[in-house]
C-alpha cells in the first residue's frame, strides 16, 4: 500500500505508534503535534490523507480541517476523536470530514478505514480525468467529473461522502438497496462501523437536495433500506 499520510496528534506515544504501525503498511508518514505545524505541513508537501485528532494546542482539529475544506476537497480527512465527544463528530462530518474513528480504536479498524477512504479518493480521481457524464433522477443531475450537483438550476455543496452516496444511489437507480450494500460501495467492503450511519448520511443528502418543498427522490422502503426514483 502506497500513499502519503499526515499524522496530527499530539499525543507523542499516539503519534509514534501510528507512525510505526503506517510505515509499516508501506505508507510514507509525515507528523504534526499541533494544529499550526500541521496547516504549515499541509501546505507545504502533497498529502493524501490526513489523521486528524480533534483536540490540538495551537488550533483546534475542527478549525483546521474548516481551513482545509475551504478550498480542497480531494486530501482524505480521517478525525480522531473522543469517546464521548458527539458535538465535534457532528462538526466534522459537517464541515467535510471523510470519516470518524473514536478512541481508544483497534489498528486494524484504522487501517481498514484509511484504505477505504483512500480507494474512494482514487476512484474520484479518475472521474475527474474525464469530462465526466451526468447521472440524472427527474430535476436533479450530478457529474462525477466536476463533482456539480445541481437541482432545477440550484447548485449544491455536498461533503465528499454525501457526493459518493448520491453518486451509488443515481447509478442504481429505481434499484431498492439495502444498509450492507450502501456501506460496502460508499465506505468500502473492510468498514467496521455501524450501520447507522447510512441512515444518518441519506438525512444529510435529502436535507440538501430536497429544499424549497421539492418532491422526494430518496424513498424508504421499510425493513429493507433505500430506493432513488424519480417518480413517488
Amino acid at each position: 500500500m502506497s500513499g502519503k499520510i499526515l499524522i496530527v496528534e499530539d499525543e507523542v506515544k499516539i503519534s509514534r505508534l501510528l507512525e510505526i504501525e503506517l510505515e509499516s503498511e508501506g505508507y510514507q508518514v509525515t507528523k504534526a503535534d499541533n494544529g499550526l505545524d500541521a496547516l504549515e505541513a499541509y501546505r507545504s508537501q502533497d498529502v493524501d490523507l490526513i489523521l486528524l485528532d480533534v483536540m490540538l494546542p495551537g488550533m483546534s482539529g475542527i478549525e483546521l480541517l474548516r481551513r482545509i475544506r475551504a478550498h480542497d476537497t480531494y486530501t482524505a480527512v480521517l478525525l480522531l476523536t473522543a469517546k464521548s465527544s458527539v458535538e465535534d463528530k457532528v462538526s466534522g462530518l459537517d464541515l467535510g470530514a471523510n470519516d470518524y474513528i473514536t478512541k481508544p480504536f483497534q489498528i486494524e479498524e484504522l487501517l481498514a478505514r484509511i484504505r477505504a477512504a483512500l480507494r474512494l479518493q482514487g476512484a474520484q480521481h479518475s472521474a475527474e480525468q474525464s469530462d465526466g457524464e451526468w447521472l440524472t433522477a427527474a430535476d436533479l443531475k450530478l457529474n462525477e467529473g466536476t463533482r456539480e450537483v445541481i437541482r432545477d438550476e440550484r447548485r449544491m455543496d455536498l461533503t465528499p461522502r454525501e457526493f459518493d452516496l448520491l453518486v451509488y444511489l443515481l447509478k442504481n437507480k429505481r434499484q431498492v438497496l439495502n444498509r450492507e450494500q450502501i456501506l460496502a460501495a460508499v465506505w468500502g467492503y473492510d468498514y467496521y462501523g455501524d450501520t447507522n450511519v447510512v441512515d444518518v448520511y441519506i438525512r444529510y443528502v435529502r436535507k440538501k437536495i430536497d429544499q424549497d418543498g421539492k418532491p422526494e427522490l430518496i424513498h424508504t422502503v421499510r425493513g429493507v433500506g433505500y430506493v432513488l426514483k424519480d417518480t413517488p
